[in-house]
């Protein structure tokens, strides 16, 4: 199992909306940047733990967690002219983008903010830190056990 913080903007898809799913489960898609992308294609698997992060917000904070229940398939956006997401380049054949499928596993007791990552001296390594803007990025064990801690969970 690998460890993954996905971000979301939660006045576009919450952490609320995938535990709301009626399915079970809730579509990740979206993603267009070729580093992310190059994750959930390539990387990201069922199983794996993903810390939910909500950004683009008053408070940018992890606030709970979810599992990757299916691997990657293609984004079916990247095909739909009347998406926000359609890209012209793509084909079935040969698409450019994916998506992943996450279940909701928990939400914290206590959102863990960004401000707070930052400042806590077993977390300054993340990538979260390193390199913010990636929407998909790998977490280590001992960063996920402490933001954990840190959510109440």
């Amino acid at each position: 199992m690998t460890l993954w913080l996905f971000k979301s903007e939660p006045d576009e898809y919450s952490l609320q909306d995938l535990a709301a799913e009626a399915s079970g489960f809730g579509r990740w898609d979206g993603i267009r940047n070729y580093q992310a992308r190059n994750f959930l294609r390539d990387r990201v698997a069922v199983g794996d733990g993903v810390l939910f992060y909500h950004s683009a917000c008053k408070i940018p904070a992890v606030v709970g967690t979810a599992e990757v229940v299916r691997a990657a398939y293609a984004d079916p956006a990247q095909f739909d002219p009347e998406s926000k997401y359609f890209d012209p380049k793509a084909s079935a054949d040969k698409p450019r983008w994916y998506c992943v499928d996450l279940a909701w596993r928990s939400e914290f007791a206590h959102p863990v903010p960004l401000a707070d990552i930052k400042k806590n001296p077993q977390l300054t390594e993340m990538v979260l830190v390193k390199q913010g803007r990636l929407s998909i990025q790998p977490v280590r064990q001992e960063e996920w056990d402490s933001i954990v801690k840190l959510g109440g969970k």
